[in-house]
């Protein structure tokens, strides 16, 4: 079977590209042009016709990819032509009239990618994540992962727990012979290392920070200018700000980038003692989202009483990270709390800016810092964090039956399965079953 689809977003354009592959794709470019398939990867321009009535659609750059050297591994064909909506679609029909040709479903190229060897699971993945990206960061990211980072770690990993069991079997099967004492043994260590490597892989949320966004959340009393400070940071009225205390009672979400990192900043209702039930409910909240938060931006303003940590609850309390903003200091001056950091203090205005330009530059930094790229490839999605935690988990129990003495099968099983489950993120392993998973969120053509 031969699929296609526009690969290029629908509607009015300059140019748009509809792809083609399969067993039938040289012989639909003949039928198309009236002509043999261009030399591969060499452009050329054609003509492009329907073949039941021979009336011309379109002229256009036709790139015929022979297999294996393609996206898909097997033949490939990309037709370049003008980006009407008439010109697409009246080619696109002409493609679902010819023999042994259908549409393609979404991702079905990238798929055919992956069952063909052209690349793994999390390389698919990647070229998802390479569409949707939005900030630079993202799109390094993505790209580094298309490249394979984060593939060759898993798989690295899969071939140290082979190499372990390998060794471990070996004190098994041929525990007569004439072989290292304690061969099997010896090999743990490694288990051990590799296990506290994957666990903190697993701590490491700066790659679901890349894709979802550092969550900023900005707390503190009533009326001390949390508003206004949203404001500030994003240019325009996105919260509503009055000089009547509680006015915020629910979460105020806007997402902007911050380091070349996409961030959520939530401006939350302001923390007292609550006198209605609909403020208690917004306290409630935002004490949550201070929690959950991974930078807490505690406000407070001028003639405030002050706290040594911006609030006076322990589920907001000043964390390492986060940062103290005093505002309202157009008004007067606020002392510095004593075990408040001076590189996380900061006297701003919001009102007139002042002190502004330096908190803002702090505040990039530090997500850049602590949630931008780094050397080590970062865990990027929940299947791989799935995966991850239960091997984690088969690996910590055969360590726990080794020492404590139990037969090395049970050890070598758990390795088995950790095994597995890492292979299960590549797709080294039950590819099949994982495909819908990983290729259900796909644009179509890609």
């Amino acid at each position: 079977m031969t699929v296609y689809a526009l690969s290029t977003p629908p509607g009015r354009g300059a140019i748009a590209i509809i792809r083609i592959t399969g067993s039938h794709t040289a012989a639909t470019l003949e039928k198309l042009t009236g002509r043999l398939a261009p030399q591969p990867r060499q452009a050329a321009l054609r003509v492009l016709s329907d073949p039941g009535t021979g009336d011309p659609i379109d002229s256009g750059l036709v790139l015929f990819f022979q297999a294996p050297h393609s996206y898909t591994s097997e033949d490939m064909a990309e037709l370049h032509i003008h980006g009407g909506i008439a010109i697409v679609d009246r080619l696109l029909g002409v493609l679902s009239q010819l023999e042994g040709l259908r549409p393609a479903e979404p991702g079905e190229f990238t798929r055919l990618a992956v069952l063909n060897g052209r690349m793994d699971l999390t390389q698919a993945e990647a070229v998802a994540d390479m569409v949707d990206s939005e900030t630079m960061a993202q799109q390094k990211q993505a790209f580094r992962q298309m490249q394979g980072a984060l593939g060759t770690l898993y798989e690295n990993w899969r071939q140290k727990l082979a190499s372990s069991l390998a060794h471990l079997e070996a004190d098994i099967e041929f525990a007569d012979e004439d072989l290292p004492g304690g061969i099997g043994q010896a090999v743990l260590a490694d288990v051990a290392t590799l296990n506290d490597e994957i666990a903190s892989h697993i701590r490491d949320d700066r790659g679901r920070s890349l894709r979802h966004g550092v969550e900023i959340a900005i707390i503190g009393a009533p009326n001390v200018g949390k508003s206004s400070l949203l404001n500030y940071l994003v240019g325009r009225e996105a919260a509503i700000v009055s000089a009547r205390a509680g006015t915020t009672r629910d979460i105020v979400e806007v997402s902007l980038t911050l380091g070349g990192v996409p961030a959520v900043l939530a401006d939350t209702a302001g923390i007292r003692e609550a006198g209605d039930e609909i403020e208690r409910e917004g306290v409630r909240r935002a004490l949550k989202r201070a929690s959950e938060a991974d930078i807490r931006l505690h406000v407070t303003a001028f003639g405030d009483s002050p706290r040594s940590d911006g609030v006076n609850t322990d589920k907001a309390s000043f964390q390492a990270g986060d940062i103290y903003v005093a505002n309202k200091q157009d008004i007067g001056e606020t002392t510095r709390p004593p075990n408040i950091h001076e590189d996380d203090f900061f006297g701003v205005s919001a009102e007139t800016g002042a002190g502004m330009p330096a908190f803002i530059q702090a505040l990039n930094a530090r997500v850049q810092q602590n949630f931008g790229l780094a050397e080590r490839p970062a865990l990027t999605r929940t299947r791989h964090r799935i995966a991850l935690q239960a091997a984690s988990v088969a690996l910590s129990r055969g360590l726990e039956r080794a020492e404590s003495g139990m037969e090395l099968e049970l050890v070598a099983e758990d390795l088995r399965l950790a095994m597995r489950e890492i292979g299960r993120i590549t797709g080294a392993v039950d590819v099949e079953s994982l495909l819908d998973v990983v290729f259900r969120d796909f644009c179509i053509g890609k």
